[in-house]
């Protein structure tokens, strides 16, 4: 779905609002390979951080405010990348093309986001990986119910950003096979933050 007017005050906090992720960005994206799709590239901040392994990048955003800003960070990459504005739920790319898939703190904004990981799966080769670092819905109790209460403030001021999405719960529904789970920083957060790998599985 593309946003055609987009966020344009988010997109001039989001470099600041993210910089407390700055070191777990190299963590993930260092483990890239061959082909990459990056879902939601957002501002570009993890165009720098691609090594080698990486023959493409391909990044994908529907707002055009932060597309424009990762069009200004295209230098900073140290391997070829291709930007296109457009959304998530409709991948305009063949199937089995990208041997990765890079998702970083997007399946919480997506609107589609169940339409999305099966545009995921689709374009993902069957010995393709998907990299993802995301924050989740609490897995205790008292936390989440927190989470509910806050998130619809949350959503309005942060983009359509939630609070209470479960992205291994959702991949797993799109097909996938979630192969690590690994919580970065303090499970006891209000925006606990996981990172893992998953693969393609059984047709759901």
């Amino acid at each position: 779905m593309l946003s055609p007017h987009g966020h344009p005050f988010l997109a001039s906090v989001l470099d600041v609002a993210m910089a407390p992720m700055s070191r777990l960005r190299p963590k993930i994206v260092g483990e890239a390979r061959g082909r990459v799709l990056e879902v939601g590239v957002g501002t570009g901040l993890n165009l720098a951080h691609y090594r080698e392994g990486v023959i493409e990048v391909v990044g994908i955003e529907p707002d055009p405010h932060m597309l424009a800003r990762a069009r200004a960070r295209l230098a900073s990459a140290s391997v070829p990348v291709e930007l296109v504005q457009v959304g998530a739920e409709e991948l305009p790319f063949e199937a089995n093309s990208f041997d990765t898939v890079l998702l970083t703190w997007v399946l919480c904004t997506i609107p589609d986001v169940d339409r999305a990981l099966r545009e995921v799966v689709r374009v993902l080769r069957p010995d393709g990986q998907v990299l993802w670092m995301e924050h989740t819905r609490s897995r205790f109790s008292v936390l989440a119910a927190g989470q509910a209460v806050l998130n619809p403030a949350w959503r309005c001021m942060a983009g359509g950003c939630n609070l209470t999405r479960d992205p291994v719960g959702l991949m797993v529904e799109a097909g996938l096979v979630v192969e690590e789970v690994r919580p970065r920083g303090s499970e006891l957060s209000p925006v606990p933050i996981y990172q893992g790998k998953a693969r393609i599985g059984a047709v759901p």
